[in-house]
């Protein structure tokens, strides 16, 4: 995976082993994933357009085009693939305002 995924391997493994990725779903079956960072932040990450919120995707993936994905991108493939995302069921009205709850974060 490092050869692959560079720096961003090691970190995504430690998030995947503290159970750090919530799969949140609506009923209407709209997804996202929350990945508690290690800084403690929560990021909201995007599996099916790979997008992350953290700043390090804005930076390194998108303005500098160094890394295909960041840390929590990866911990959240990982963790599909491992069976090791936490889930949480909420309504549309909850999923909304998590969605948008980042656009205020970063506006």
């Amino acid at each position: 995976l490092k050869f692959i995924f560079g720096p961003s391997a090691v970190p995504a493994l430690d998030l995947v082993d503290q159970r750090s990725v919530t799969r949140v779903t609506s009923p209407s079956g709209r997804t996202a994933y929350q990945v508690l960072g290690s800084s403690g932040k929560l990021y909201t990450c995007y599996s099916s357009c790979h997008f992350c919120t953290c700043p390090a995707f804005g930076f390194t993936v998108l303005q500098k085009s160094e890394s295909l994905l960041c840390k929590h991108i990866l911990a959240v493939y990982l963790s599909q693939a491992m069976g090791a995302c936490q889930e949480l069921s909420v309504s549309e009205e909850q999923l909304t305002s998590i969605l948008l709850a980042e656009e205020e974060d970063e506006g």
